[in-house]
């Protein structure tokens, strides 16, 4: 009965806690250049029009003219200035948004890292700070910096994003709008110097501005837009209503290669499901702290982060018997989809663990769970 009482009051400080903090609203797009500054701007006109207070906390135009020009008559708060390595250079105050207090601010670039001495190391950081403040934030970001998206991304352009936003920050978005173009258009625009000056023109379209790379990139923003309508559908029908609450189990070795993709993977699949979602590493004695290289010691502590920092609650146990564990984690945890990395076994190997994965295969298959191989 004491229990019961405490989780009711608990609930209610939750709601509490949740209507004090700002909405939140996130413009994105496939590439620079679709639109998500303009619409942002255009959004604060029309807010300002009603009536709201609404101030601009940090506007990247990129020099683009008619970006530029929708800057007038929109309520501007003052870039704080640092002095980094002899150059005078400028960030978000992030202070001043807090202590002015505007209903709404405009905070572009959400992946950017602050320089050096900032109080945040991301903007993303500052937007949450200002967020926790009851400030109604809307910002931008291009679908190549989300983080799981990481690996794809890189597939697709041959580039190494390194500027991310983790994903369950776009997941706190209370609204996720996507600024859609076809390729065709895209192109256009850059051709016409309406993203980049005309010295950077054809370098964009030699690389990042193929029409091919460009669809691939649509269709990864398109496929998030979905998966947070999916989200917010899903919160917003009753538990009971639910056909099956999932729940992923990811398990990773210390190979740092494979465990980021089995991460990164992992996580889109609980994004998409909308679920809470677990990382296993099972650390068997020939990998004690004792043993265990020093490099792949620090591997594995960049992957418990990476999975932290995607929504992940991350599970160590120190255990001789890989599969046995695996199950015993299974069950505890009412998983109902474990997802493994493609073996990179050779014959040998292969052989000495068919009795291991038969075990794991039938254990999963009887308990009605399901076994996802990332490739």
């Amino acid at each position: 009965m004491d229990n019961e009482k405490e989780n009711n009051v608990k609930h209610f400080l939750d709601l509490i806690q949740k209507s004090r903090k700002g909405k939140f609203k996130v413009y994105i797009g496939m590439s620079a250049g679709v639109g998500k500054t303009y619409r942002m701007l255009q959004e604060a006109h029309t807010l300002l029009k009603n009536g709201i207070d609404v101030k601009i906390g940090y506007i990247e135009t990129h020099n683009r003219k008619e970006t530029h020009n929708l800057l007038e008559g929109l309520p501007v708060i003052p870039r704080r200035t640092i002095f980094y390595k002899g150059k005078q250079l400028e960030e978000m105050d992030v202070q001043a948004i807090i202590n002015l207090r505007p209903e709404v601010v405009i905070v572009d670039e959400l992946a950017h890292t602050n320089i050096e001495g900032s109080k945040n190391e991301k903007r993303w950081q500052d937007v949450l700070e200002i967020l926790e403040a009851g400030i109604n934030v809307i910002s931008a970001v291009n679908i190549q910096h989300i983080e799981s998206l990481n690996e794809d991304v890189k597939r697709i352009t041959n580039v190494d994003v390194l500027e991310r936003v983790p994903d369950n920050v776009l997941r706190m978005a209370d609204e996720v709008v996507n600024i859609d173009l076809t390729s065709e258009d895209l192109i256009d625009r850059l051709k016409e110097g309406k993203i980049y000056t005309a010295d950077k023109i054809q370098t964009a379209l030699s690389n990042f501005f193929k029409a091919e790379q460009i669809l691939q990139l649509r269709e990864l923003a398109l496929r998030e837009v979905a998966s947070q309508v999916v989200r917010k559908v899903e919160n917003e029908v009753p538990k009971n209503l639910a056909l099956r609450h999932e729940k992923l189990l990811a398990c990773i070795s210390s190979n740092d290669r494979t465990a980021k993709i089995v991460i990164r993977k992992a996580a889109r699949l609980a994004s998409y499901y909308n679920s809470d979602w677990y990382v296993l590493y099972v650390q068997t004695p020939k990998e004690s702290s004792d043993k265990i290289a020093l490099d792949k010691q620090r591997h594995l502590i960049n992957n418990f982060k990476l999975a932290t920092q995607l929504g992940a609650e991350v599970i160590k146990v120190e255990a001789k018997n890989i599969t046995d564990t695996m199950l015993e984690v299974v069950k505890q945890k009412q998983i109902t989809t474990v997802c493994i990395g493609k073996p990179h076994f050779n014959l040998f190997k292969v052989i000495l663990s068919t009795t291991i994965f038969n075990k794991l295969l039938n254990n999963l298959s009887s308990s009605n769970i399901d076994l996802v191989i990332l490739s």
